[in-house]
């Protein structure tokens, strides 16, 4: 979900059509300029390797999903990848991709989820979930962390134990104690801001990965 328009929609609308990640998504054929943000958080690690399981939350309009499967795709072994998503919002259909139209923060959507796992440990939850703005900067950013906080219990709960998370955030009010959060619960924390994420945009994603073990007595790394 997109971070809300500046006043003047006109400005934006004219920025968004010169945007060269809006021009390379039209080119390469992707749903969104997003997709690059992801493409370059994966690009030095790997995180997606084929054959991977792999959870997209706030998954619409595609692009994240659509760069998932295509790297997933199948593994070397033959054991086919699998790309699960969910969002409040419609999503067309991506070869290969299981879509839930549904709210992820309700039972509901989070039982179709887990359904759709079949059992399966999953190697990387990627989180670009954000609340409808208010323009309320501490509404908002609570909102955004509730969201974040949901995702990450359920990454803890459903990632193997070398999985990763990938969650977007805000610079702001409840950025520190979330990146607390995370460290007691993941041996390794960093910060990515991609090339496409606009300048002004206070938008920040989080990879954590390395899952601490449960009553272990670990020492916290963080990158």
């Amino acid at each position: 979900m997109a971070n809300a328009r500046p006043k003047n929609s006109r400005d934006w609308v004219q920025r968004h059509l010169n945007d060269p990640f809006v021009k390379k998504a039209q080119e390469d054929g992707y749903r969104s300029r997003a997709v690059y943000k992801l493409e370059e958080i994966d690009a030095k690690h790997g995180y997606l390797k084929p054959g991977a399981v792999v959870v997209d939350l706030g998954s619409a309009p595609g692009g994240w999903s659509q760069l998932a499967i295509k790297k997933v795709g199948r593994g070397s072994k033959g054991n086919k990848g699998k790309v699960v998503a969910i969002d409040l919002l419609p999503m067309g259909p991506i070869p290969g991709v299981i879509f839930i139209e549904a709210d992820f923060t309700d039972e509901a959507g989070l039982q179709a989820v887990i359904a759709e796992l079949e059992n399966q440990p999953v190697d990387l939850v990627m989180s670009d979930m954000s609340p409808n703005m208010t323009g309320i900067p501490v509404t908002d950013q609570a909102r955004l962390f509730n969201l974040g906080e949901l995702a990450m219990d359920f990454a803890v709960k459903f990632l193997q134990p070398n999985g990763v998370f990938i969650v977007k955030v805000f610079q702001g009010i409840g950025f520190e104690p979330y990146v607390k959060l995370l460290r007691q619960n993941f041996l390794h924390v960093s910060a990515k801001k991609p090339d496409a994420s606009r300048d002004e945009s206070r938008e920040t994603y989080l990879v954590a990965k390395g899952l601490k073990a449960v009553g272990g007595d670990i020492e916290k790394a963080v990158e």
